[in-house]
C-alpha cells in the first residue's frame, strides 16, 4: 500500500476543492516529502490517475488575468471518501514496517471518531503482537542475535522496532484516552492546512511544470 493515495485524498477532501500547487503545498507543510513517496512528480500523477479512476472530480478553471494556463482544481467523489476511509482505517491497523503509511494516517485519524480510533490503533498493538510471536518462534531476543549469525541483527532489529512500535502506540492510545486532541463529532477539528496564498516555510521551491494545472 503506498501513502501518497491517502496523502493525496486527505489534502484535497480538507480544502474540498484544491489544485495541484495546493495539495503539494500542504503536504510539504507537513513534511511529508521527506518521509514518504509524496515528491512533486508523484502528487501530480496521483491527481490525475484518481481523476481518471472516478476517486477525484476534475475541474479546469479559466486562467488568471495575469496570463498563463488554466488551472485543474480537484474535488473528492463519494467514491475517492470510501477510498479514503478504507485507506485510512487500514493504515493504523496494518503493521509492515513501513513509517509513511502510519504517517500519513496519523495526519487524518481525527477525521474518525475517537473511539473507532482506539479500536484501530488496539488492533495495531494486537498485530504488533502477533508478528513478534511469529518471529520469535524460532529467534529468542533473549539469546542475542549471535545465535543466527550476523544475521541475526536483523531479526534484533526488526523485534526491537515492534517492541518500540508497540509502546509508542499504546502511549498514543492513553493520550487519546486522556481527551487529545478533537475527533469527528467532537467540535471544530484542527485543520493543519495552508490558507490558499499563505507563504509555505517548508517548501522545497523546486518548480515543476504541474504548478499550472
Amino acid at each position: 500500500m503506498s501513502a501518497i493515495r491517502l496523502l493525496v485524498l486527505g489534502a484535497v477532501r480538507q480544502h474540498g476543492r484544491a489544485h495541484g500547487y495546493q495539495v503539494r503545498n500542504d503536504l510539504e507543510y507537513w513534511g511529508a516529502h521527506e518521509w514518504s513517496n509524496a515528491k512533486p512528480g508523484s502528487i501530480y500523477h496521483a491527481l490525475k490517475q484518481m481523476a481518471k479512476q472516478g476517486l477525484l472530480l476534475a475541474h479546469e478553471i479559466a486562467p488568471s488575468t495575469a496570463g498563463g494556463p488554466p488551472r485543474t482544481e480537484y474535488e473528492i467523489t463519494d467514491q475517492g471518501t470510501e477510498e479514503y476511509f478504507t485507506l485510512l482505517r487500514r493504515s493504523l491497523t496494518a503493521y509492515d514496517q513501513k513509517p509513511d503509511i502510519l504517517s500519513a494516517a496519523l495526519g487524518f485519524m481525527v477525521d474518525l471518531g475517537r473511539t473507532e480510533t482506539l479500536e484501530l490503533l488496539q488492533e495495531r498493538v494486537r498485530a504488533i503482537e502477533e508478528w513478534r510471536k511469529s518471529v520469535t518462534g524460532y529467534y529468542t531476543p533473549e539469546d542475542g542475535p549471535g545465535q543466527l549469525g550476523h544475521i541475526g541483527e536483523i531479526m534484533n532489529f526488526w523485534v526491537h522496532s515492534a517492541d518500540s512500535g508497540a509502546q509508542w502506540t499504546r502511549g498514543l492510545i492513553e493520550r487519546i484516552q486522556g481527551g487529545a486532541y478533537t475527533f469527528a463529532g467532537e467540535g471544530e477539528p484542527f485543520v493543519g492546512v495552508l490558507a490558499d496564498g499563505e507563504e509555505n516555510p517548508y517548501a522545497t521551491g523546486t518548480p515543476h511544470p504541474g504548478d499550472q494545472e
